[in-house]
């Protein structure tokens, strides 16, 4: 498929429907190749014109948790034992620098996302 700009709701659609296509594609082929582009355009039109702002920080480490298929435990390494984690997680503890400055460098979650105000 030649890849184009997205310039539409139309083209977004149409993305997500060849992405779903490549999303098993083995790497280093012209499939992924392709896949790797159609990711990038279809972040820059949502963040053009659906931009959400930054996610909750709880929400964004469950969301690469889910996105990474982490458990709870995988956290420990960014922050902290067990009970700490679970702390996090059902809000009761905010983050602190050290683990956001963690999270951020091992799991790649925007400092936006981390650093924005609770929900």
């Amino acid at each position: 498929m030649p890849v184009k700009p997205i310039r539409c709701e139309e083209d977004l659609r149409k993305a997500f429907r060849r992405l779903a296509n490549l999303f098993q594609a083995p790497e280093n082929t012209p499939q992924a190749d392709e896949r790797e582009v159609l990711v990038t355009l279809i972040e820059a039109y949502e963040r053009q014109h659906h931009d959400f702002g930054p996610l909750d920080p709880v929400e964004a480490i469950k969301f690469r948790m889910e996105q990474e298929g982490l458990t709870p435990g995988d956290l420990e390494r960014y922050i902290g034992p067990s009970g700490r984690v679970s702390e996090i997680l059902n809000r009761k503890r905010p983050l602190s620098l050290r683990m956001i400055k963690r999270l951020h460098e091992g799991l790649d979650i925007p400092y936006e996302s981390l650093l924005a105000e609770p929900v």
